[in-house]
């Protein structure tokens, strides 16, 4: 793709005042000798293009971004340990930490900044725009010309649909887009595979290498579910399979346990210890019953396991069976305050100490709901691959509360089976900060 006004110095740019911050931490805290700054900057430089650090679009998520600066900042920080343990010049280990410490805050906090600074300047002065067009009109593309249309941050202008032939969606046939895109100084073609040939796409592809055009390709959509795919060659010949989940593991899995446990402490002893007695007190005076309720469900790998809650309704036959809804006469006036605050969901970080669920994943759905979708929605029992959340991310992206109807749960399993297959802690973070905000904001859905 070609660069236009200031985009062609944004990189250098970016990579200059990060060496600029390096060179000042090390001055600071590690050595001023010109030899072992270079040393550290020349770090700096193998990492970047090892762990592509600078390799951030504007579709890029922020939760990537932090990743790659920690992950870099990590072996930047292992890799200063052994230069100067290999010199015998040992700087302190209180040194090289108030050293790693800065550079993750300073680096990840201004680069974070200059991600939102850089949407927002897209949205107030409608400038450094990608004009794109998208060949194939199907529900994948429709998608994908909504998010263009509608998310103004990220300075996509989308300037129509080609497809095989004239339609009122389309500004033409496949052979109209070439002059389109050249009369109209278009910067990206997003093309449906499942609607060209082999021998469209090839030319598609040489027009756009031949006028310095990007293309991209958007995958069948048949399932209208994203499969993590990894690239393999076996000598010259390229080979596509779907990628291991990430939580397959074990140093990941580990990772997301030790910080459940973690967590689930901090919880239990600094809310739980004095929030439990007092709603069992509240609970008690307003019905009879139990403090806690307890309900099967599918966790980890199909397995039953038995989920807590604080209990919100009046005792009913039909909890097994009959999910929530707004005005539900079932539920009790501290059930009503509970449930709205998602108070009543605090036991279930007993269940993540027990290790039968986790902080983040994909919610333990009613079992009725199980045994119902799991045969209608195809890699639906992708799901319990890992371990069910006490949040997740199609919570967090609206889709929490009643099952009114089935596509409520398409979509809430579409999310799920993303988050199974991209899962990072990063994430889990983030899931759980917009969360407390939600809880904090108020939710329609929670009732």
């Amino acid at each position: 793709m070609k660069y236009t006004g200031y985009s062609r110095f944004i990189r250098p740019l970016l990579y200059g005042i990060d060496l600029l911050i390096v060179s000042l931490l090390t001055i600071l805290f590690l050595s001023s000798q010109w030899v072992d700054i270079l040393a550290i900057i020349i770090f700096w430089v193998i990492l970047s293009i090892t762990i592509s650090v600078y390799s951030v679009y504007r579709f890029t998520k922020i939760v990537k971004v932090i990743s790659l600066f920690f992950k870099q900042t990590l072996l930047m920080c292992l890799l200063v340990f052994s230069y100067f343990y290999i010199q015998e010049n040992f700087i302190s280990a209180s040194d090289i930490l108030r050293f790693f410490l800065f550079l993750l805050i300073i680096i990840t906090f201004w680069r974070v900044i200059l991600f939102e600074i850089f949407k927002r300047y897209r949205i107030i002065t409608g400038s450094n725009n990608v004009y794109t067009v998208i060949i194939g009109v199907n529900e994948a593309t429709k998608r994908l010309a909504y998010f263009f249309n509608n998310s103004p941050e990220y300075g996509y202008q989308f300037k129509g649909f080609f497809g095989e032939q004239i339609a009122p969606k389309t500004k033409g046939t496949i052979e109209d887009a070439q002059q389109f895109i050249l009369d109209n100084n278009i910067d990206e073609i997003y093309c449906s595979i499942k609607e060209l040939s082999n021998n469209q796409i090839k030319k598609l592809t040489e027009f756009c290498q031949a006028n310095r055009k990007t293309i991209r390709f958007i995958a069948d959509d048949k399932e209208l579910f994203s499969k993590n795919l990894k690239l393999d060659y076996y000598n010259l010949t390229p080979v596509i399979s779907l990628a291991p989940v990430p939580l397959d593991d074990p140093l990941k899995y580990l990772t997301k346990r030790v910080f459940d446990i973690t967590f689930s402490l901090l919880v239990i002893v600094l809310v739980l210890s004095w929030l439990t007695p007092l709603l069992a007190l509240l609970i008690k005076l307003e019905s009879k019953g139990p403090v806690f309720f307890k309900q099967h469900r599918y966790g980890l790998d199909f397995k039953l396991f038995l989920c807590y809650k604080f209990r919100s309704m009046s005792i009913n036959k039909e909890a097994d069976k009959k999910q929530a809804s707004k005005n539900d006469a079932r539920i009790t006036r501290i059930g009503k305050f509970i449930r709205r605050t998602s108070i009543d969901e605090l036991p279930q970080f007993f269940n993540v100490l027990f290790g039968q669920m986790s902080v983040v994943g994909p919610r333990p759905l009613l079992m009725s709901h199980t045994d119902d979708y799991k045969g209608k929605i195809k890699r639906f029992m992708m799901r319990h691959n890992v371990k069910p959340g006490i949040t997740g991310l199609a919570q967090v992206s609206g889709y929490r509360g009643n099952i009114a109807k089935d596509s409520d749960m398409f979509n809430r399993v579409r999310y799920d089976i993303f988050y199974v297959e991209n899962w990072s802690l990063l994430w889990d973070i983030n899931i759980i900060f917009k969360t407390i905000l939600n809880v904090l904001k108020g939710e329609e859905k929670a009732y």
